[in-house]
């Protein structure tokens, strides 16, 4: 079937013929330089969505690290209430035993007091 493309350049000059020849190598370079083009393009158009999905990933990460920070920071602010709630009943705690320590000694005191009258 070459035969049937060739036949329309019978009798033409020799210098139509260069000319259509540099024309068709023309046309064949450009087919190449458009098929590696195409190439190039799909693999960005690969790179991108690679990316793409990357970025959404991380994006997603991100919003989960962000859901676990808010957490740790409630458990923390808890935390921290529990022990100012301790710190304050254990100061309770403290006032409560140096009032019954000072009272034991009061006690003491008297009963030392009242056994020195019984001795006398």
């Amino acid at each position: 079937m070459s035969w049937a493309v060739e036949e329309w350049k019978e009798g033409l000059s020799p210098r139509v013929l260069q000319k259509i020849h540099e024309l068709e190598s023309q046309v064949d370079k450009l087919k190449k330089e458009r098929q590696q083009r195409q190439y190039q393009l799909e693999t960005l158009e690969a790179a991108l969505q690679k990316q793409k999905q990357k970025v959404e990933n991380e994006k997603n990460e991100s919003a989960i690290l962000k859901r676990e920070n808010q957490s740790l920071m409630e458990s923390c602010d808890n935390l921290e209430k529990a022990k100012q709630k301790i710190s304050h009943d254990l100061q309770v705690k403290e006032s409560q035993v140096n009032i019954q320590s000072g009272q034991l000694n009061s006690f003491k005191k008297d009963i030392e007091r009242l056994e020195q009258e019984l001795k006398r």
